[in-house]
């Protein structure tokens, strides 16, 4: 990859060209509730939080894993425990300044059940909210995962603001970070008129509310399943739209190096990122990724090539002052806590 990934763009002020590491600034944390408590974190992660770029969030996919005590909880306790009561432990965490809500995708969530989560992080912390599948998904499937007809109400104006992007932004305000519209992979029905596919895309962002009264740091991203999104037309559509691409790292999609040029012409812009799967699992090896690397708690297959690939996108981006949320998976490597330390320490020790 070229040394600067993304060129400064000749309108934008010099100023704007590097951020500086600093101590974060933010209003007191929330307490955890419920006796979850936060593990103390070592004087190097502590100095990691402090030295990684200000435009940039990282965190994980969920916070709900038993398997990370001693990572970011100190004891034991159970899913459900966590489910309820983890998520201020999980923001005592120094390198956790965002997390993936990927409960959303499976049923829409009222703007109270939103509040509840805003109610529990401190005035930094950003979310990052996945559209539900009833309105991203082409098919409707069944328990099993397996579609069994076409979505009528796929990428639907209304349904998308009434069940999604209303309820989010009045339940979490400011602390929303990203709105995410994760499309899953599409039948040949659709995948064979892509055009059209855009024209839906089109119309439901263009029907969506500002964001910026509510949520002055959101930004709307979209994620895919198929490597058929990935050309200079979609990059053109999501420029006319205001949204930006989600970096999929997931073994559906090319590696991180043929997606970059779609981010180039996005530029300048925001990153937002998610690392998902190991790619030698392939490309539906999730259920093995689970039964290997639970109770995710130790790096079983670390991914040096990809995390140093990544880490170079995130300085360059974060370096002309824009933002980056980034989130990984435990099945990225086996363990996401880890996959963050290591992730901090790329980033701010480039090799």
């Amino acid at each position: 990859m070229q040394d600067d990934l993304f060129q400064q763009d000749p309108t934008e002020p010099s100023g704007a060209q590097e951020a500086v590491p600093q101590p974060r600034t933010e209003g007191p944390r929330k307490r955890p509730l419920s006796g979850v408590r936060p593990a103390a974190q070592t004087p190097e992660i502590q100095h990691l939080g402090t030295a990684l770029p200000r435009g940039l969030r990282l965190g994980t996919s969920s916070w709900t894993y038993p398997g990370w005590s001693g990572l970011l909880w100190d004891g034991e306790f159970s899913e459900p425990a966590l489910s309820k009561h983890g998520l201020a432990a999980y923001t005592e965490h120094p390198l956790l300044r965002t997390v993936s809500l990927d409960r959303s995708f499976y049923r829409p969530l009222t703007a109270a059940q939103y509040a509840r989560y805003a109610a529990q992080v401190p005035d930094d912390f950003r979310f990052i909210v996945k559209a539900p599948s009833l309105v991203t998904d082409a098919l409707v499937r069944g328990e099993d995962g397996r579609g069994m007809q076409l979505n009528p109400v796929f990428l639907d104006p209304t349904l998308a603001v009434q069940e999604y992007v209303q309820p989010v932004l009045d339940g979490l305000g400011r602390k929303l970070g990203v709105l995410l519209f994760q499309l899953s992979p599409l039948p040949p029905q659709w995948l064979n008129r892509l055009p059209e596919v855009w024209a839906r895309l089109d119309d439901m962002i263009k029907a969506l509310p500002r964001l910026a009264p509510e949520a002055p740091d959101a930004v709307i991203a979209i994620e895919v399943r198929d490597p058929q999104f990935i050309t200079p037309e979609f990059a053109e559509l999501l420029k006319r739209m205001g949204a930006t691409y989600c970096l999929s790292l997931h073994p559906k999609l090319p590696p991180i190096e043929r997606q970059l040029p779609l981010l180039r012409r996005l530029w300048p812009g925001p990153l937002v990122c998610r690392w998902h799967l190991h790619r030698k699992h392939g490309p539906f090896g999730y259920a093995e990724a689970e039964k290997i690397y639970a109770p995710f708690h130790a790096l079983a297959d670390p991914d040096s090539d990809t995390r140093h690939a990544l880490a170079k996108v995130i300085r360059a981006t974060t370096a002309h002052g824009q933002s980056a949320f980034v989130t990984i998976s435990n099945n990225a490597e086996g363990c996401a806590p880890l996959s963050i330390q290591a992730m901090a320490q790329a980033i701010v020790y480039p090799a």
